[in-house]
């Protein structure tokens, strides 16, 4: 635990935004401000953490993946990086308005994928005219681009883990709509009842995004550990043509796991398409 601390103080995750810019409803979060600058409470960052950590694990031990969202510059390589080594899919391009709610078409785009690239491991792409080939090509790279991380998410996930709720907010919306908890590291300008699991810290930190993801990717190492033979043997093309189960979220923010402060998010339905093309 010692040692978590001080990681998470050396990053710098302690730091808040500027007092001018800040949300009232972090306030629960906030020990103080410096130089008018608040500075968050570790003890706050801590807990939150490890609620997340715990929660995570109990998805992942459940047979479900997690997916990981950051698309912000500070966010893309520790995402990458983990989620990679966890084999757990992550969007740090632009998130495609319906990657959750349209995950069909979604999923058709990924097939094109498969399609394009077949053309060009076997030569076939050489048949056609130049032009049709670099449109071919051009194609496979904004796909690739975009959907790359979620290629092999082959059914919904069971939770987001994002970094920064203002600048995911299309994501959260997503997640919301089909009842998928989230988690969410953020700063004291965001709004923590957009998300169910509030990690609040600094998230333009490189530093401080990496040891939260970091965390948490190692709970994911640990859930999988824990997965039982049925959570493995489960059929992912029968629960990806099942509609996601809308939850409440007053259900998933138990006694136990609500931060204080916190609410209940607005109801709210997405009304994003896929447009991966």
């Amino acid at each position: 635990m010692s040692s978590l601390v001080k990681d998470l103080i050396e990053a710098g995750i302690h730091f808040g935004q500027r007092r001018s810019v800040w949300n009232p409803r972090m306030k629960p979060y906030i020990y103080g401000t410096r130089n008018k600058i608040h500075i968050i409470d570790i003890r706050e960052t801590v807990k939150g953490l490890l609620r997340a950590k715990k929660f995570v694990h109990s998805v992942v031990a459940n047979g479900q993946d997690v997916c990981f969202v950051g698309t912000k510059r500070q966010a893309r390589a520790s995402i990458e990086q983990y989620a990679t080594s966890v084999g757990m899919p992550f969007v740090i391009e632009r998130w495609l308005g319906g990657t959750l709610t349209n995950f069909r078409t979604i999923r058709e785009r990924l097939k094109r994928l498969e399609e394009l690239e077949k053309l060009i491991e076997t030569g076939e792409i050489d048949n056609y005219s130049k032009k049709m080939e670099s449109q071919l090509l051009r194609e496979k790279r904004k796909i690739s681009r975009n959907l790359e991380g979620i290629r092999n998410m082959h059914k919904l996930p069971g939770a987001l883990v994002v970094v920064d709720v203002t600048r995911e907010h299309n994501a959260l919306a997503e997640a919301r709509g089909l009842g998928i908890p989230t988690v969410c590291l953020i700063d004291t300008d965001g709004d923590p009842t957009k998300v169910d699991l509030p990690i609040p810290g600094n998230d333009d930190s490189m530093r401080s995004i990496e040891v939260v993801i970091r965390e948490i990717a190692d709970a994911v190492v640990q859930g999988k550990s824990g997965r039982t033979a049925q959570a493995e043997g489960a059929d992912p093309e029968a629960e990806q043509k099942q509609p996601k189960r809308r939850s409440s979220r007053a259900s998933f923010r138990s006694d136990e796991t609500a931060p204080s402060g916190g609410g209940e998010a607005p109801a709210e339905q997405p009304a994003a398409e896929a447009s991966a093309s």
